[in-house]
């Protein structure tokens, strides 16, 4: 079984269930966690058939539909919990990375209710809740599988490509990271290229389903004694390829480039992060983030045998505030109470929270 942090002498006694509040890009969600692990409510309202019409997150909507759902979905995350506010022994919130004003709503949410009912407030780092995702309970896995230390952590959330080493819990040691375009974003910008719809994550997954993935022969940027990401001249190959096609007026082979695109993301991915955990003695992976859905992604993790690989359960993968709860915990059950002054942080990395 994987390691447990000792708790401080002000964390109480019995169960500790936090209330988990995320609001970084468009998901408004509320969650109610017990011990970091069982999930008693994890509630979640998306915006991605409003933002789908602009092709992108369009900031100053995704704030307002913050603003509009956050209340009746933390209501309705205690509800199914079945339990009060009297209940809980504390409020986990995202104060970043994200978008300002969405991080601005569920931060004054979590303040209001902190100070009305007289509880604890824990900024949560949402690159590091994605990682705390792989320690909570779901039908597919136990508390035997419990991700073992040292593990090797790669983080593929949205405008995020991170390879992480842990030796412990709480600790990160940056190994590297995208120094352009990340997966997720190169996904969006792709789809796009190819006339696909937004999120372009799943539309890329779902069009390659019918593809040859050798259909073109994309690069790949290994970047080579550097465990650094680039995925901008895949997506210019991809843009040089289109444009080659639309100029000789062949019809676009939409489900073959959409797989041999997929294809050259993974490999690196997976080649990457699978020789970070050899250089670096892990015993196990970790794979966390909206990008790890990719159904061919977790395929290729999955079939390696080396290293047992723990990716969380497709609902866990992306943005959700059971994982900002499950983090907390393990920052609540070390002491850390948060005042009401903190103030959003949309470019917070995890690297600062060594």
């Amino acid at each position: 079984m994987s390691e447990s942090l000792p708790a401080k002498p002000n964390t109480p006694e019995g169960p500790i269930r936090l209330l988990g509040i995320e609001t970084s890009c468009d998901e408004t969600a509320a969650s109610v966690v017990e011990d970091g692990r069982r999930i008693l409510s994890n509630i979640i309202a998306s915006q991605v058939d409003i933002h789908a019409q602009y092709g992108g997150i369009y900031p100053e909507v995704a704030s307002r539909e913050h603003a509009i759902k956050i209340y009746p979905i933390v209501e309705q995350a205690l509800q199914e919990a079945h339990l009060t506010l009297d209940d809980v022994d504390g409020i986990a919130v995202t104060q970043g990375p994200g978008l300002a004003g969405s991080l601005v709503v569920g931060l004054n949410t979590a303040k209001g209710i902190a100070l009305a009912n007289n509880l604890p407030i824990i900024a949560i780092n949402h690159l590091e809740a994605h990682i705390y995702s792989a320690w909570l309970d779901s039908p597919e896995r136990r508390i035997d599988d419990d991700p073992q230390f040292p593990l090797v952590a790669l983080i593929v959330s949205g405008g995020h490509t991170e390879l992480i080493l842990m030796e412990t819990h709480l600790q990160y040691q940056r190994l590297g990271g995208t120094l352009d375009d990340a997966a997720g974003e190169a996904f969006d910008k792709v789809a796009r290229l190819i006339g696909l719809s937004y999120p372009g994550g799943p539309a890329i997954e779902t069009t390659a389903e019918g593809g040859n993935d050798r259909a073109y022969n994309f690069p790949r940027a290994w970047l080579e004694d550097s465990w650094d990401f680039s995925f901008s001249g895949l997506k210019t190959a991809v843009l040089r390829q289109v444009r080659r096609l639309e100029e000789s007026e062949l019809p676009l082979p939409v489900n073959d480039i959409a797989a041999s695109f997929q294809t050259a993301v993974v490999d690196v991915l997976v080649t990457k992060t699978l020789s970070a955990a050899r250089e670096f003695s892990a015993k196990d992976i970790l794979v966390a983030g909206g990008v790890s859905a990719n159904h061919a992604l977790r395929t290729r993790f999955i079939e390696n045998s080396e290293f047992t690989v723990h990716i969380p359960p497709l609902i866990l993968c992306t943005d959700n505030a059971a994982m900002i709860s499950g983090a907390g915990y393990y920052r609540f059950i070390r002491g850390q109470r948060d005042n009401l002054n903190i103030d959003a942080l949309p470019n917070w990395p995890l690297s600062e929270l060594t």
